[in-house]
């Protein structure tokens, strides 16, 4: 229990931390689906109890991008119970809350919404679960902060350069910096931190006295080349980093030798994968922070359905397991029987006393087979413990390690491609799913316009996010753009010449790899413009429009493809809801943008093939064919546009701290007498002092025994 001095609260910020609540996962299920809400009941309450300052999210609060009905009602009923009320909030905000929160309509803290009353406020970042999306790019925690439930911060507009301005928090003697960043694609992340296109920018006045707490939600472990974030990437001003999104639970920060920081993993407080890692309790932090000394209370959830995992080798038993005699597999399941009964024994030892913590634990066993042995029926093994545990189907888990066999080196390594189930803790992605059946596919299925990296991240689009156009506009733009190339390059419409020069092409947008992602983003953005106009167009027009209009049709198609009925040129999906950064933009179905009002033939166009479908001669056109209509107009003059999102920088507001960069680039080029003095600085210098969890919590003891060396 922490203990804190009744004169040392005015300086002493106390944070809860918590990150990947992930509400909503397996609600349909009748055991498990109020695990995550009653959890996120007890993380509040104890916030309450504890009376905290503010909470501190890091991402993953939503298991699904678009939540159910249930799962929103049960949060805001939560939040509302808890972090509203008439207890007065202690500390301040000194920095520009329209940088802080300018992708809100309501730009401030909620606290301080003269309409509200918040006692508990709650800043949390986003995650890739509940990352912002579609043609507005909104995400759940967009509502949440709408509402003033929730503070939302740490996006990013930009997708080529970063920079994070930190909400200045003001507590008697205690500042605070708070830096956040949503999640990421990491390898894209990754990329721009190696370009040195991160940068985090710091206060001018006192630099040296705050407190700097950076939230993260990536990859810390390293899971590929550049599928993950090194902490080496990170500003070693950073006294402490929140690192969510890795569900193991080490919450007790440790310290980064190299760039002298801490780093804390609070890891879920759910079980969304039965492999080892979810089996280590789950803890929320308490979060003591007084000047530049900090202090981390390990808080156990007593309200966490318990998860038992026990690994078998059945050849590491000779003396037991036989391969060759005949009732082998009566003996493997007998001895399996075995073990779940003893791992429910311990579950129902430590569920004692404990009356809020579900009643029915998850048990895992993975029994690894190899050497002979065979699996017995899991259906028949699951039915004698349907009533005493929460995953009964999915007790056993039946695996064999693959004998090593000799290189060759014709043959393809498939070993490498094998990943084990997203049960095991590992995702699989669909993209890397889609590059791997491209990369060992036959040669005449392979890709030979496209990427498998545009195509993966198409189809990724189109699982994860719903995007039902992404592969089809994908597939649309890159055939513009080769056809662009190829009257650029006045190539002879030889099939030949054509072949070699389109390969040359796909070869130089894979090497260029800034490039194809800009096309996919293009490619995404023109799809989440045609779902946003059809939506407005459905939503727009009612049963005797539509009747209307298909007697128009009917009339007309004899005529022209394009003769629409009249009374749909009202330039309905004008606007808003198109793609990022081109207000107005109305995609045609070639895919070129224009602007502007009164663009009456193309919205007629976009009008009719939601309701009935137009022959267009070119949708279906092989390069050879359009390339031969292309040479028999006239050459165009125009250049081919540069497609970019457009950035609105808004210098409206005065802004009321001043920040300079704080990359590492800038402090290499920054005055001889500040980099000097920086580079001198000891441990007791900065003041960050880490105290033993083990202790009682006193965040204030001398912080001599702890100093950074020279750099």
């Amino acid at each position: 229990m922490s203990r804190i001095n009744s004169g040392d609260g005015e300086d002493t910020f106390k944070i809860l931390v918590a990150t990947d609540i992930h509400l909503g996962y397996l609600e349909k299920d009748p055991v498990r689906g109020n695990d995550t809400f009653v959890t996120f009941d007890e993380i509040l309450r104890r916030a309450q109890e504890k009376e905290v300052d503010f909470i501190l999210l890091g991402g993953d609060l939503f298991h699904e991008n678009k939540p159910s009905r249930k799962t929103l009602h049960n949060c805001i009923e939560l939040l509302r119970k808890y972090c509203m009320g008439d207890h007065p909030v202690q500390f301040e905000i000194l920095s520009d809350q329209s940088v802080n929160f300018g992708f809100s309509k309501f730009p401030w803290v909620n606290y301080q919404d003269g309409n509200l009353n918040i006692s508990i406020p709650v800043f949390s970042i986003h995650g890739n679960h509940d990352d912002p999306t579609g043609a507005d790019a909104l995400c759940a925690l967009d509502i949440l902060s709408s509402a003033g439930l929730l503070n939302h911060f740490g996006r990013s507009s930009s997708v080529e350069k970063i920079d994070i301005s930190p909400i200045l928090l003001h507590k008697g003697s205690t500042k605070i910096a708070l830096y956040g960043l949503g999640s990421i694609p990491d390898e894209r992340l990754y990329r721009m931190f190696v370009n040195k296109q991160v940068t985090m920018l710091r206060p001018k006045e006192d630099e040296d006295n705050w407190f700097n707490l950076f939230v993260i939600h990536q990859n810390r472990s390293k899971h590929g080349a550049t599928n993950y974030i090194p902490e080496q990437f990170l500003d070693d001003f950073i006294d402490l980093v929140i690192w969510g999104h890795e569900h193991e639970c080490k919450i007790a920060p440790t310290r980064n030798e190299q760039q002298l920081f801490y780093v804390s993993q609070p890891g879920s407080s759910v079980v969304t994968s039965l492999s080892h890692g979810e089996a280590i309790k789950k803890h929320i932090g308490l979060l003591h922070i007084k000047g530049k000394k900090m202090n981390m209370e390990k808080i156990p959830l007593e309200t966490v359905r318990s998860f038992y995992i026990e690994d078998i080798v059945l050849a590491d038993h000779p003396d037991i397991f036989n391969p060759d005699n005949p009732k082998v597999t009566q003996a493997v399941q007998a001895f399996c029987i075995e073990k779940v009964e003893t791992l429910l024994d311990n579950a129902e030892r430590e569920r004692l006393g404990n009356p809020r913590q579900p009643e029915k634990p998850l048990i895992r066993l993975r029994v690894d087979y190899s050497g002979g042995f065979e699996p017995f029926s899991i259906h028949r093994f699951s039915q004698k413990f349907m009533e005493r545990t929460a995953n009964p189907k999915d007790i056993i888990h039946f695996f064999r390690h693959r004998e090593q066999k000799e290189k060759n080196e014709d043959e393809i390594n498939f070993g490498k491609l094998i990943r084990r189930p997203a049960s095991e803790g590992t995702t699989l992605r669909v993209e890397d799913l889609v590059k791997q059946y491209f990369q060992t596919a036959e040669k005449k299925v392979q890709l030979s316009l496209l990427t498998e990296r545009g195509m993966g991240e198409a189809v990724q689009e189109f699982v994860d996010k719903e995007e039902k156009d992404a592969i089809e506009e994908l597939v649309k733009f890159q055939l513009e753009k080769t056809q662009r190339f190829l009257k650029e390059r006045h190539t002879d419409a030889e099939e030949a010449k054509i072949d070699e020069e389109v390969r040359k092409f796909r070869e130089a947008r894979k090497e260029n790899i800034e490039e194809e992602e800009e096309e996919v983003r293009e490619a995404m953005s023109r799809a989440r413009a045609h779902r946003s106009h059809e939506a407005a167009l459905a939503s727009g027009s009612s049963d005797d429009d539509l009747m209307d209009m298909g007697m128009s049709e009917q009339k007309t198609n004899d005529d022209s493809d394009a003769g629409t009925s009249a009374s749909f040129s009202r330039g309905r999906g004008r606007g808003r809801g198109q793609a990022r950064g081109g207000r107005g933009q109305i995609s045609t179905s070639r895919g070129a943008s224009r602007r502007g009002r009164g663009n009456t033939t193309q919205e007629q166009s976009n009008s009719s093939r939601n309701y009935k479908p137009v022959s267009t001669p070119t949708k279906n056109m092989n390069i050879i064919d359009a390339f031969k209509a292309a040479r028999q107009q006239p050459p165009r003059n125009s250049s081919a546009k540069n497609y970019s999102e457009d950035i609105i920088d808004d210098d409206s507001d005065v802004e009321e701290v001043s920040f300079t960069a704080a990359s590492k680039v800038t402090q290499r080029l920054s005055s001889t007498s500040t980099s000097s003095k920086r580079s001198s600085q000891s441990q007791i210098t900065r003041g960050v002092d880490f105290e033993s969890d083990e202790d009682e919590f006193d965040p204030f003891k001398s912080t001599a025994t702890s100093r950074r060396k020279h750099r």
